[in-house]
């Protein structure tokens, strides 16, 4: 029986680790030709050498998703491998440990921790946002692009002010989007993660795990594999009357 992605070329940005890197292995297993990009090579190569070990076809590439320039040199990069581009994970992101505000207010963020909040988990979305689609309409044929954005992206969380903003600008930009290209068969969709056990939640879940998982009705964290699941569901064809939708993965927690 074919996989859910046979024969389409995939690309997931953030592929090193994490959830990227668990959708890059099911993609490959859904018989996806995979490119796994990511600012950490040595990771993103990492993930790669699992899937052809596996007997899966994929490359890396080194990306700063940040620059325009590089992205689209990016996308060019999978169409020179695999001749086109079907689907793309946009996946990239960063935490606010990584910018130097944990646990701070709105007014207490730094500004060069707010740009590059903004940068990493918003602007390069839209960045690979527009290379994708203008591959896509190239190609004639459609596509289908799954953003990363968050519970963050659906309500606000206390001390991630600037995280749940870069977010919910993720949801606004995969709704628009999806309008915009609806009758071009080029389907926009978002993955609203929950609590998920990556290297990004380790410093809330020490700080406050407890606290959190009193209001997970599920009452765990998530796997990545959990999140894979649903992009892959998402980038295939069985999912092809979908489009404009944020799927929120996350034991229930926006329900409670």
């Amino acid at each position: 029986m074919a996989g859910m992605l046979e024969g389409k070329t995939a690309l997931i940005t953030g592929g090193a680790r994490g959830i990227g890197r668990e959708a890059a292995l099911l993609f490959a297993a859904e018989g996806a030709r995979v490119v796994a990009s990511d600012l950490n090579a040595e990771g993103a190569a990492e993930t790669v050498a699992m899937i052809n070990a596996a007997g899966g076809q994929a490359l890396s590439i080194e990306c700063d998703v940040t620059d325009g320039a590089a992205v689209n040199a990016m996308i060019q990069a999978v169409v020179d491998a695999y001749g086109r581009l079907d689907c793309a994970f946009n996946n990239a992101g960063i935490a606010g440990f990584q910018v130097g505000a944990v646990g701070k207010k709105t007014a207490d963020w730094p500004e060069d921790g707010v740009d590059k909040m903004i940068d990493v988990n918003l602007k390069s979305v839209w960045l690979c946002m527009r290379a994708e689609l203008k591959q896509f309409e190239k190609q004639g044929t459609g596509g289908a692009i799954v953003n990363t954005a968050s519970i963050a992206g659906l309500h606000g969380l206390p001390t991630s002010s600037l995280y749940v903003a870069a977010k919910h600008g993720v949801v606004g930009l995969t709704k628009t989007a999806a309008i915009e290209y609806a009758t071009d068969n080029i389907r926009v969709n978002s993955v609203c993660p929950g609590y998920i056990e990556t290297d990004m939640t380790k410093d809330t879940m020490a700080r406050r795990g407890d606290q959190i998982l009193a209001r997970v009705p599920a009452k765990r964290m998530g796997v990545p594999k959990e999140i894979a699941e649903m992009v892959c569901w998402l980038a295939s064809d069985r999912a092809s009357f979908v489009t404009g939708a944020n799927y929120n993965v996350d034991g229930g927690f926006v329900a409670s």
